[in-house]
Order: structure tokens, then sequence, then C-alpha cells
């Protein structure tokens, strides 16, 4: 009789995440463009072992009687986390590559697409298993494994044991009492506007992304000193004003709209999770505003700071956890009646406030030097970041910065939205950017 498959306990922020699919795809991918080919034996080998190495990469996500786990998977089924895509087509620059399925796993699929100006190499991950930061920690661990693997080819690294994923290491830091004036301070989150949309339902899965000069990105980061903010901030307030814009709405106008930002909780609480690399650690909190007809950066980039900083000063992030591991001592069943809920309110209401995350620099230095097939080192030309793809009612836009120059993204379904809209709405965020 063969033994039951090794589980490890699922978290609250990975089970939140994995649900959150009813309103998006959660699978975010890193592209790296190259130019010229990887080894590709090299690669796969590097994918595999790095995926042998860590009991979540190689597990898939399951209720096992109403308990969420993480449950590992046989090796044979691994080989799923590298494929080689078949060049030419939109994919994976332009259409996201397919999605990643959490239940079946891996926790990784890494994509070879051979072109001619150079190889491109994607690293997929569902937002179940990690957030961003994590997306890009995993990407830098493969190319290290695969620079490694291409220097000895009998190159592993070393095994993982099973790490913390939850949250309880941020509790701990608060007393009882603290908890609870965090919780009686939290805003509640409500919606109060979306996205222009066609129509309602499931489309074709598209990217849309306009870059900036470094120029650009200098005049940004002035205007953040003349006013006491950050790049973040502007970048906040510069999405909050197209979006008014993309609208046309008058009812908008001098009321107040929301948006919804995330944190990143390892910079909160630096060095809290440094041995726990790929996890869920990013929280969203609300960022409410308001504006009248021709709105310029300059009339609410102080609001917009004011706002982040109190967020940034306070308990920042423990109201979310609390409020997650309260649903989640109801059990699945409590979870999957809120979702129920959620989804019944935008349908009803027809409502969504939108999302804005900045990832923030990607650093070369993270993956580089990267070995050729033919072991010249090869250049790496440029990262891209895919996010979540959207249909109405969500709506998601991240900026990152990759060598000074500044990218907006965001993906959704064309059909429900319209292309035409959506690179308009890129257009009004880069036009009220300084």
């Amino acid at each position: 009789m063969s033994s039951p498959p090794i589980r490890h306990p699922a978290p609250a922020f990975d089970i939140f995440n994995v649900y959150f699919e009813r309103i998006y795809d959660p699978t975010m991918h890193v592209v790296f463009a190259l130019d010229g080919e990887v080894d590709e034996g090299a690669m796969r080998a590097a994918t595999m072992r790095v995926v042998a190495s860590d009991p979540y990469l190689r597990s898939r996500f399951a209720e096992v009687d109403g308990r969420p786990v993480w449950e590992e998977i046989p090796e044979e089924q691994w080989e799923e986390a590298f494929v080689l895509a078949g060049a030419g087509g939109d994919e994976p620059l332009h259409t996201p590559p397919p999605p990643l399925d959490v239940r079946s796993g891996p926790q990784v699929r890494v994509g070879l697409y051979r072109r001619k100006e150079g190889d491109l190499v994607t690293v997929s991950c569902h937002h179940g298993f990690c957030d961003a930061t994590g997306a890009l920690t995993l990407a830098r661990v493969l190319f290290a494994a695969y620079r490694r693997i291409a220097d000895d080819p009998g190159f592993r690294p070393p095994p993982r044991e099973p790490y913390e994923r939850s949250t309880d290491r941020i509790l701990a830091l608060y007393s009882g009492e603290e908890r609870q004036q965090a919780l009686a301070e939290e805003e509640q989150f409500i919606d109060r506007w979306r996205f222009p949309s066609e129509q309602t339902g499931r489309g074709t899965p598209r990217i849309a992304r306009r870059t900036l000069s470094p120029e650009r990105l200098g005049r940004i980061k002035a205007f953040g000193r003349e006013h006491g903010a950050t790049v973040n901030d502007v970048l906040i307030a510069a999405f909050f004003l197209a979006f008014q814009k993309i609208r046309d709405e008058p009812a908008d106008r001098e009321e107040p709209r929301s948006l919804l930002t995330s944190a990143d909780l390892r910079r909160r609480y630096p060095g809290l999770y440094e041995d726990c690399p790929l996890t869920n650690l990013s929280i969203a909190y609300e960022v409410t505003l308001s504006s009248g007809e021709g709105a310029r950066l300059e009339d609410i980039i102080g609001r917009v700071t004011a706002i982040t900083a109190r967020r940034k000063a306070g308990s920042l992030g423990v109201a979310a956890i609390l409020f997650y591991e309260e649903l989640m001592a109801g059990g699945m069943a409590a979870v999957r009646a809120f979702f129920d809920d959620m989804i019944e309110r935008y349908r009803t209401s027809g409502q969504k406030n939108p999302v804005f995350s900045n990832l923030g620099v990607f650093d070369p230095g993270d993956y580089l030097p990267i070995p050729g097939k033919d072991g010249a080192t090869l250049d790496l030309l440029d990262v891209q970041y895919h996010p979540c793809t959207c249909w109405p009612y969500g709506f998601l836009l991240i900026t990152f910065t990759f060598r000074d120059r500044l990218t907006l993204a965001t993906a959704y379904e064309e059909g429900p939205y319209s292309t035409a809209v959506v690179e308009r709405f890129l257009e009004y965020v880069d036009g009220y950017l300084p």
C-alpha cells in the first residue's frame, strides 16, 4: 500500500490568493529578454532541480477533509515545470503565457522562447503560491542554479526544509491591545467606481504597456522631492487622475473615490522573513481621494503622501492579517461564502475599485551573469512583468523600473475591455506624470 502524500499547511494569505481566481487570473509572469541563446539542457535541469529543492514548489494546492494544504506531487509530474515554447506569435510579450494551475502543481513554469534576435525566458507563478516579490526571487534562484549548472553539470541546489509561510511572526510583534487598535483604525473597503467596460464576462488575454525614458523618471523623482513625495506617491496620484479622466463621469468630481494599492510586508518588517523566500507577504490598503475637473498632480499629491505616510508609520498589515484569520476560523465554508458575497456585491453594484501596485526597481545584477549556449556571456536586454489578468469588474495597473526606464503595464481581457480604452488610459497616466 502506497504511503499518503506529504502535506504542509496552507496559510490564510495563500488560501485567499488562490480563491481570488474567481475575479481574475492570479498567474504572474516575469519575462527576460536576452541577446542570444541559453543552454536549453542546463535551463531545464536548473528548473527541475530548483523544484526538487523546495517542498512547496513541488506541491499542489489541495483541500483535504476541509483543510487547505500544499500537497507534494510525484516526481514524474515535475516535468510540467519546463516548456520549450513555439516561436513567433504574440506570446509572451503581448499575450501572456497560459495560466498556471495551482491545484495541479508544480508551482512554477519556466518557458523558453527561441527567437532570431535572442531568447525569451519566462518564469510563471500563481499568486496563491507567492506574491510578486516571491516570483522575482524565484527567478533569481533559477538563474543562479542555471549559472552553476553551466559551470558544473552535477550541481544541485541544497534542499530546503519546510519554511514559515504564515504571518504569525508579524502578529507576534503586537500585543492584544495593539491588534485591537489596528482593527479599530482600519477603514472599510467601499467600492465606488470601476474601469469602463464594454460588457461583462470573459475575453482574450492581452498585455498593454508603456515605457518611459530615464529622463522622464528623473523628472518624476524631481517632482517628488519638490513635494515631499516618493515616486510611488507620484504614481498613485497620476493613476487616480487618469482613472477619473478615462471614466469622464461628472458624478465622480469632488466626490470620494478609492483605489487599492499594495504594500510588501517584507519592507515594513525587514529581516523577519529572510529565511522564507517564496511566500505571500503583500497586502492591499485603500487610498481615498477626491478632485474636481481639470485637477493636476500638484492638487492631490499632498493628500496621497499624507495617506501613504500614515499607513507606513502604523501597524501596516496587522488588520488585514486579523481579518483573514478571523474568516479562516470559520473554515473553508466561510471562505467560500466570503467570496460568494463579494462577487454578488460586484454584480449588483457594478462597482470595483481599481488596484495599483509599484513593484519597484528590477536590478539586472540579480540575474547576471547569464552564460549562453556557446559559452559566451549573454546580456539581459529587458525584464518585463505581466501581472494578474483582469476582466470586469477588476482592473490592475503595475509599474516597475529596469535600467532607469519606468514601465506602466496591465494585463486584461479584450472583449469585455476595449484595447483602445486601455491604451488611452495608459496615455492619460503618462500625460499626468512629469
